[in-house]
């Protein structure tokens, strides 16, 4: 879908970085120094390994290190349809890095989402939800970074078409989607709620990808965290405020917190860009921390419905003889793991049946799986993780659907069949 407006760019950068986590892109100018030090050297090493534990809070790391590259260099790029972005070395370099970054224009970017010359950052660095982050916080992240070993490697520039590369056209998207503000703590919450509320909502940015953006780029505020497709890496983002999807009304904390610490509980376990989150952050988090998060996803309030992505529809014909073939197709190359009545053999084997993300209106995830396989991530809770073997080498397109079909419809499961159109599609797309 092609849109139009002046602020199309936005959007497609806003879903990039929120499913790659955060960005901070610089404006390619070179800093002046100003290095923050605390009272005492134990003073300063206590303030680096906090921001340490911060910056893996919000996985800087994962957008500012190319695989097999030095750390935060950056350089990996984003590509969007309007040209490719990439990240910039948050090294603390004096030439190329931020080693003439102040604490002062490290919280401004944070803060405002302005670099230190005063040039606008684009929205793929999520600067909506850092500027929830406390100076405190702030700062002690500041100190990490600057702790880091340098790398004097320049940041790529930005190859973005006209008018697109024009950074003042997001004056327009900030007046009506930013509002700048530190998290305020709810006084009738408790205080672990409060501490999983500012985590979600601030360092981890988790709307960012659970929450709709419109046709400008902004999310849709009375759809927050009520999921979205990551288009860039054909990922979607499922609904938390939908039994339908991956609402947590019916969960227990305990098995949030086990998703989120491990990649595995008993109700299912992540794979594909939430893989990544639970592999470079979340299980590095203190239990304490993972713990007050899964107390606030609870809460988020749940609705009856969930939204309706656009879905290829096959006819009731045709997805009946998908359900069929994919019933043999099943039996030969999945019942081992997930066992015949769909039930599987949990944390290992996640279950199908009754499995929301299985039946939801999208069913690019499961496809996606079945083409590409994937593995949970690998954690000191789940150190060797049972992985899923890629058939897109053994299946049709409609053999995929097939088998697809199948276990969206067994079991009790309320799925609806799948089009060979869209596993053609998903087959042709990249992974990133």
């Amino acid at each position: 879908m092609k849109r139009k407006s002046l602020f199309a760019l936005s959007a497609v950068v806003v879903v990039a970085a929120a499913a790659l986590v955060p960005v901070l892109w610089s404006g390619g100018d070179n800093l002046h120094n100003g290095t923050a030090m605390a009272a005492t050297p134990a003073d300063q090493a206590a303030l680096i390994k906090k921001g340490e534990y911060l910056a893996r809070a919000g996985d800087c790391i994962a957008c500012h290190t190319v695989r097999g590259g030095k750390q935060f260099a950056g350089g990996l790029p984003m590509a969007t349809p309007f040209g490719t972005m990439f990240t910039p070395n948050i090294t603390p370099d004096d030439q190329y890095g931020i080693g003439k970054w102040t604490q002062d224009d490290f919280y401004r970017a944070m803060h405002t989402g302005r670099s230190k010359d005063g040039s606008l950052l684009y929205p793929g660095f999520p600067f909506t939800s850092y500027t929830k982050v406390t100076r405190a916080d702030s700062d002690a992240i500041y100190a990490y970074m600057r702790s880091v070993t340098p790398v004097n490697v320049p940041s790529r520039p930005h190859e973005l078409k006209f008018p697109f590369n024009q950074r003042n056209m997001l004056i327009g998207w900030r007046t009506l989607f930013f509002r700048e503000g530190e998290y305020k703590a709810d006084p009738t919450k408790s205080v672990e709620w409060n501490r999983g509320a500012y985590l979600i909502e601030g360092l981890g940015h988790c709307g960012m990808c659970h929450t709709s953006i419109n046709a400008m780029g902004g999310p849709v505020s009375s759809a927050a965290f009520a999921g979205g497709l990551i288009p860039l890496q054909n990922w979607y983002a499922p609904s938390l405020t939908s039994n339908k999807e991956a609402g947590l009304g019916d969960w227990e904390t305990k098995d949030i917190a086990d998703l989120l610490k491990t990649g595995v509980s008993n109700r299912g376990a992540v794979f594909g860009p939430m893989a990544e989150v639970v592999h470079n952050s979340l299980q590095y988090m203190s239990d304490e921390d993972i713990n007050a998060m899964a107390t606030y996803l609870k809460t988020i309030p749940q609705k009856s419905e969930a939204p309706e992505p656009l879905q290829l529809e096959t006819s009731e014909k045709f997805g009946g003889e998908l359900l069929k073939q994919g019933q043999k197709i099943y039996a030969d190359n999945c019942a081992k793991c997930h066992a015949e009545n769909g039930l599987g053999m949990p944390p290992s084997f996640p279950p199908l049946a009754n499995n929301q993300s299985i039946q939801m209106p999208s069913a690019v995830n499961p496809i996606r799986m079945v083409l590409n396989g994937g593995y949970p991530p690998s954690t000191d809770g789940n150190p060797h993780p049972y992985g899923m073997p890629p058939f897109a080498q053994a299946l049709s397109n409609t053999e995929v659907a097939a088998v697809v079909t199948y276990i969206r419809m067994s079991w009790g499961n309320h799925g609806t069949a799948v089009s060979p159109q869209q596993v053609s599609d998903l087959r042709s797309a990249p992974l990133d």
